[in-house]
């Protein structure tokens, strides 16, 4: 049987890389999406790309700093497919980055605003419907950099990241006696676009790749599975975990 089959998730940050990855690999495990992200087109794409493959999916562009957004996501999951059984809170930037003090009032709160206060208020609202059926699962994606090491120049980014370890192990806490698990991937590094624009010399990847004790950077794929793991029933003792997804880099750099 296939992992996901009749479980209702969400998954933000859908229109591109991990959560695109994710989204396509749990319509193929069963799942039913309700998939966010502020690019229209390119949900829309995806959302006709899993129906073409006898998938069903709905889609809703947004900004996840908007509690509306957040409660209209829940809403659409309940009104499209009856209920709502995972949560992938993926949506994410790296925000501004550079020397701590040169950064800005507005970009600090903006990196704080969509990686850690877009995920509370998604999973907010996830879990107030959650409860009504007695369980459910919520991921984070947090990084290696917000737990075990970190890089000059990502103050913001990796602030905001280890928050969500702390909300993670708080709503785990909370809501582990309503059936609710809560974990967190940390991924190293990732071969997306936005991987790709900051390394964008043979050099610079060459040196990231370096860092992983693998001698290599994951796919969307790789980091996809372990996010179908923690959303399935197969991990169904598994919460209030940060699992590092890093290929080794937080050994190498610790």
């Amino acid at each position: 049987m296939k992992r996901l089959t009749g479980k209702v998730a969400i998954v933000t940050g859908a229109s591109a890389g991990i959560g695109r990855a994710t989204a396509t690999l749990f319509a193929k495990e069963g799942a039913k999406l309700v998939l966010g992200a502020r690019r229209k087109t390119e949900l829309d794409a995806l959302v006709a790309e899993i129906t073409a493959n006898g998938g069903e999916a709905a889609a809703l562009a947004g900004d996840v700093r908007s509690e509306d957004y957040a409660k209209a996501l829940v809403a659409l999951a309940v009104s499209q497919f009856g209920k709502l059984d995972v949560a992938f809170n993926n949506a994410g930037t790296l925000g501004e980055l550079g020397a701590s003090t040169g950064v800005s009032e507005a970009g600090w709160n903006d990196a704080i605003a969509i990686n850690l206060t877009g995920s509370f208020l998604g999973a907010k609202h996830q879990i107030a419907e959650m409860e009504k059926q007695g369980g459910g699962s919520i991921i984070f994606t947090s990084t290696f950099v917000g737990y075990s090491c970190a890089f000059p120049g990502v103050a913001a980014y990796a602030a905001s990241k280890a928050g969500l370890i702390g909300l993670t192990q708080a709503l785990a806490a909370e809501f582990g006696p309503k059936g609710i698990r809560v974990n967190a991937i940390l991924p190293g590094a990732v071969d997306t676009a936005m991987y790709r624009d900051m390394n964008n010399t043979p050099e610079s990847q060459a040196f990231i790749t370096n860092l992983h004790a693998l001698k290599r950077v994951a796919t969307p794929e790789e980091i996809a599975r372990s996010v179908l793991y923690l959303a399935s029933d197969d991990a169904s003792f598994v919460t209030s975990t940060a699992s590092l997804v890093d290929g080794g880099l937080s050994i190498t750099r610790s």
